[in-house]
């Protein structure tokens, strides 16, 4: 979308998500739900750039080299061997390619993403 316009701007609340495949080997309670809109991918795929939801549950992760921004709903993350994060909205957060993760999610959350791998 940028590529095609130079700019893009869409309210983060009206973004049409399209559901995406959780593996259940990834969920460690409840029946979390996952869904996403990629906006722009680099040419070579290595970057991507999008919004992405989880309904609540714990899931398990390995991360990609990523920063996002939550706009809205509520979840602690854990990283294995290190610090604990309480996310909420308006929150910055930064994960290195490679961490291990625990997403406790307690209110639907939804980010919006730029990702690198």
């Amino acid at each position: 979308m940028v590529a095609a316009a130079g700019i893009f701007a869409v309210p983060t609340g009206e973004v049409r998500l399209s559901p995406d495949e959780l593996d259940p080997a990834q969920i460690l309670a409840g029946s979390p739900q996952i869904s996403s809109a990629e906006l722009w991918s680099s040419p070579d795929g290595s970057q991507t750039r999008g919004i992405w939801e989880i309904t609540p549950g714990t899931v398990i992760d390995v991360e990609c080299d990523e920063i996002f921004v939550v706009l809205s709903g509520r979840a602690t993350v854990e990283v294995d061997g290190g610090a604990t994060v309480e996310l909420v909205p308006g929150s910055v957060c930064l994960l290195a390619e490679g961490t291990r993760t625990t997403w406790i999610v307690h209110e639907t959350l939804r980010k919006v993403y730029h990702c690198m791998s």
